[in-house]
């Protein structure tokens, strides 16, 4: 076989973005790639299946799961062979190619390897000690010349953003052996990766062809209006202790290690405190591991030696508090990272790596005293989750009755809750598919038809046994074993048969479409990721395993349209437990809010608008009092109600924008907020510093004329005349001198730093150009900035490539956020009238500061667009002691808000 089948035929009509890319396909793949940024429900997998039959040449499909890698090979037999039966041409089996090969990205690493890999339940999150080998590809060979006997001239990779590095090696290695045309298709954005993985992931796929984005979709009524609710819920009373219990545990084992004599007398000895001056290369390399020893000893009352002073370029250094981030560094030092000088203590340091473990401080050498695994379990799987799930549900139910159709994802099935009894009294003690289906059958009061689908079990309604029999006789299945559930005559249980496994999925999935299920709970595993119900309009997600690839997966089986149901909107709800015990919340919350910048929505400001991240659904800051927490409950209630109100804000918030924009955010730092800072310094201190500055001045202009006037009779030389000049000129600057610095003082900190941040943006666009990163011609590109009522500031590249404006985020986060250890660094000295100075340090990119001409020209770049400054190489030894110096700056700030990364709709 060496070409596509020619009846094939797409069954479906193609929507707009596809078509465009079809009818441009020649141009894209000039190159030999094609390159697809879309969110999941746009149709990406028929379109990369259509673009590989053009091309006509035996393909290799990758993909992230075993789940998604069933689907491509789904939708091919479904929406373009229309036959039930896999063909034998189509192979799953690396080892064993065919014309067209799918397969995942770790079944070539393992293949390549000679490793094994399970095919049951597999998904990306599950580490494995054979995954983590070096890549050596023994077997790459054997791999490619079957592939080559089959001649594939064609590579479709699935979601490649977040594969382990080893997997990446083999990806590459492989192409370079086939050089095919490769078809990139990702659902993720650029910022959720680093820089590193971005730029792999670009010279893999090429650059970016075409993109759209969420808000397009729902325009183009390919996706449906839609909301992400959060419910809270709050540790029950035993996990609640045993959080106060650990917490207490930690901090008492933090005081018992602060004063431990014997780490005390090992870092008092180490060289780099005794003789600091001559270990300088190896201070300005660690100085982590320096500072926190700096810190350690500090707060144990030791004196900071002049000669330390000396090596922080700072008299007077602020050293912060020793606290829990400080702490991990220091025993991090101790326990691993020094061999030599440490040998004596090698059984101290065994005992408290032991009494770390114990205490729950560390995993995996990893030491944290603040994010424990133990806690994160305790919040991700509290079962106060059931009873929230529980009033989703009847809230749910309620204002859609029988009309609901509703998805709850789980990670675990915990089967051990299920028995095989007369009845299930079992107390809940976890969560999984099993503890929630128990829950909503005991509070069942409206009848809801609630059912189960996991890979090994499935359970229905029984008034749904009908159409389950109908569907499996019309796909020729005579043999079902159904067996009413022991404990609850209401359902009914099936046993799976090898005959029935891959049709099971396929049929509860219709009778759900069709009502005779409302509320499915399953595996994120099996329904989260490739699997397709249109008539979805309410979605729980209770999983909280999973990258950020799967959980975009799985909330976009909620927002899909469906046919013949114009009207429909999504509704997806996230839950997260509370941490009484932590200020920001807790864990849980820190999850949702990495997760929440990969979603993009319509927000519950006054003016709706579309962006990322979770602050668009306003929680206040004292989310963690119980009292806040269930008066957003109530407000997401009252919201996810109005589903016409949620249409209504989609239209206003699509009219207020063209493009979905990826820009850098920068919070404002003060405690205060900006309004009251604002209002503070700049309405009411300067103005009335300056009106008694200018009062003050004007009052001493004249009574020093009449002291004048008086002494002028007594006047006998000009000498005379100039020291009675000098006297009142010394006297006003003692009265007034002060008020005049702090006025300006105040001025500049906070006048326009939009301005300030355009102004660099644009110092470092003409630099990106220069190194041919951005080859958009630079009449059709401008930096865009503005500033919001909260102080925070926006930026933005106008005009230019997708890759472009990530390249350009990317490298404006690395010159504003804090110093970590650039090449080289910019040092920015203001002055304004000769006697306020302002010194920053900021990091020249990577992408510039790795030639040392290219360094040159963003510096002089930098003194056209923004100001004077210095140019310094980091890799001397006085480099290394400015970033130190730099570094000692902002340590106490360290926690304070980070630069962020946002897409709005404008």
């Amino acid at each position: 076989m060496t070409s596509y089948p020619e009846e094939i035929k797409f069954a479906s009509g193609w929507r707009k973005y596809q078509q465009r890319v079809l009818d441009q396909l020649d141009d894209y793949i000039a190159n030999r790639h094609l390159h697809i940024i879309a969110p999941p429900g746009s149709g990406k997998t028929v379109l990369g299946l259509e673009v590989a039959i053009r091309l006509n040449k035996p393909t290799l499909i990758l993909a992230p799961t075993i789940a998604i890698r069933n689907q491509w090979i789904q939708r091919f037999c479904d929406l373009f062979l229309q036959v039930e039966t896999v063909p034998d041409w189509i192979s799953k089996d690396i080892r064993n190619p065919r014309f067209l090969t799918v397969v995942t990205f770790q079944g070539l690493h393992a293949a390549c390897n000679n490793l094994r890999v399970k095919e049951e339940g597999e998904t990306e999150e599950e580490e494995d000690a054979e995954q983590s080998l070096k890549s050596s590809n023994p077997n790459l060979d054997n791999i490619v010349n079957g592939l080559k006997l089959q001649q594939v001239n064609t590579i479709v990779v699935d979601e490649a953003h977040h594969l382990k590095n080893e997997w990446w090696q083999t990806l590459t290695r492989l192409k370079e052996k086939l050089d095919p045309i490769t078809v990139g298709l990702t659902a993720t954005p650029p910022y959720d990766v680093t820089p590193a993985e971005w730029f792999r992931y670009l010279e893999f796929n090429g650059p970016v062809d075409t993109e759209i984005s969420v808000p397009e979709l729902v325009i183009e009524g390919d996706l449906c209006p839609h909301q992400d609710y959060v419910h809270f819920t709050f540790p029950t009373e035993a996990e609640n202790k045993n959080i106060e219990q650990f917490r207490e545990n930690i901090e008492q084992l933090f005081h018992e290690i602060r004063q431990d004599k014997t780490i005390i007398t090992a870092i008092e000895n180490h060289p780099i405190w005794v003789h600091p001056t001559e270990h300088l290369e190896w201070i300005y390399t660690n100085l982590a591991c320096y500072s926190a020893c700096l810190i350690f000893l500090h707060a144990n009352g030791r004196e900071i030696h002049e000669l330390h002073t000396e090596v922080i370029g700072n008299d007077k250094p602020e050293i912060p508090p020793l606290d829990y981030h400080w702490m991990e560094k220091l025993l991090d030092f101790y326990m691993y990272q020094e061999k030599e000088h440490f040998k004596p203590f090698d059984e101290h340091r065994k005992q408290l790596e032991n009494k770390l473990r114990r205490c729950g401080a560390m995993e995996k050498r990893q030491i944290d005293f603040s994010n424990s695994k133990r806690i994160t379990g305790f919040l991700t799987s509290s079962v106060s989750k059931l009873t929230g799930i529980s009033k989703i549900v009847d809230f749910e139910f309620k204002q859609l009755n029988h009309q609901l159709r509703m998805v709850i994802l789980s990670d675990y099935i915990r089967g051990e809750f299920y028995v095989n009894a007369p009845e299930n009294k079992l107390e809940l003690t976890k969560m999984g598919v099993i503890p929630i289906f128990e829950k909503l059958r005991r509070e069942n009061h409206n009848d809801k038809k609630i059912g189960v689908l996991t890979g090994s079990m499935v359970i229905i309604p029984k008034t749904a046994s009908g159409a389950f029999e109908t569907k499996a006789a019309k796909k020729s299945i005579s043999k079902i074993s159904l067996s009413l559930l022991t404990y609850d005559e209401n359902y009914i249980i099936i046993e799976q048969t090898e005959q029935l496994k891959n049709d099971l999925i396929h049929i509860v999935t219709e009778i759900f479409q069709e009502g005779e299920i409302e509320v499915l709970i399953g595996t994120k595993s099996l329904l989260g990721e490739g699997w397709d119900a249109p008539a979805i309009n309410s979605l729980v997600l209770a999983s909280f395993v999973g990258s950020f690839v799967s959980s975009n997966q799985m909330r976009g089986r909620a927002i899909r349209t469906q046919q013949g149901n114009a009207g429909k909107t999504g509704n997806i709800w996230h839950l997260v437990t509370i941490d009484p015990t932590a200020e920001t919340g807790g864990n849980d919350l820190d999850l949702l809010k990495r997760r929440f910048k990969g979603f993009v929505g319509v927000s519950f400001k006054e003016e709706p608008g579309i962006e990322n991240g979770l602050n668009r659904l306003n929680l206040p800051e004292n989310i963690v009092l119980p009292n806040e927490a269930e008066k957003k409950n109530d407000e997401m209630f009252s919201y996810a109600a109005n589903r016409e109100n949620l249409k209504e804000r989609w239209k206003l918030a699509l009219e207020g924008g063209v493009n979905l924009i990826e820009e850098i955010k920068i919070p404002f730092a003060e405690e205060l907020g900006y309004q009251e800072v604002k209002a503070m310094y700049l309405n009411k201190t300067i103005a009335y510093l300056s009106a008694t500055l200018f009062s003050g001045l004007a009052g001493f202009g004249l009574q020093s004329l009449e002291i004048f006037l008086r002494a002028a009779r007594n006047l006998r030389s000009l000498n005379d005349f100039y020291i009675i000049l000098a006297i009142i000129g010394t006297l006003g600057i003692i009265l007034f001198g002060g008020l005049t610095y702090k006025t300006l003082s105040l001025y500049i900190k906070y006048k326009d730093i939009s301005k300030d941040i355009r102004q660099i943006g644009e110092a470092l666009l003409n630099s990106l150009i220069k190194t041919g990163t951005i080859k958009t011609d630079a009449s059709k590109i401008y930096v865009d900035s503005s500033i919001d009522k909260y102080g925070a500031v926006f930026c933005h590249l106008e005009g230019g490539t997708t890759f472009e404006k990530s390249i350009f985020i990317n490298a404006l986060q690395e010159v504003v956020a804090p110093i970590d250890n650039p090449r080289y660094v910019i040092i920015r000295r203001n002055k304004f009238m000769l006697f306020i100075k302002q010194k920053d340090y900021h990091a020249v990119p990577e992408l510039i500061g790795r030639n040392k001409n290219l360094a040159e020209h963003f510096k002089n770049q930098w003194e056209h667009h923004v100001g004077s400054c210095d140019l310094i190489f980091t890799r001397t030894i006085e480099g290394r002691k400015l970033i130190l110096q730099s570094r000692m700056k902002s340590l106490a700030a360290q926690f304070q808000n980070k630069v962020e990364h946002v897409n709005k709709w404008k």
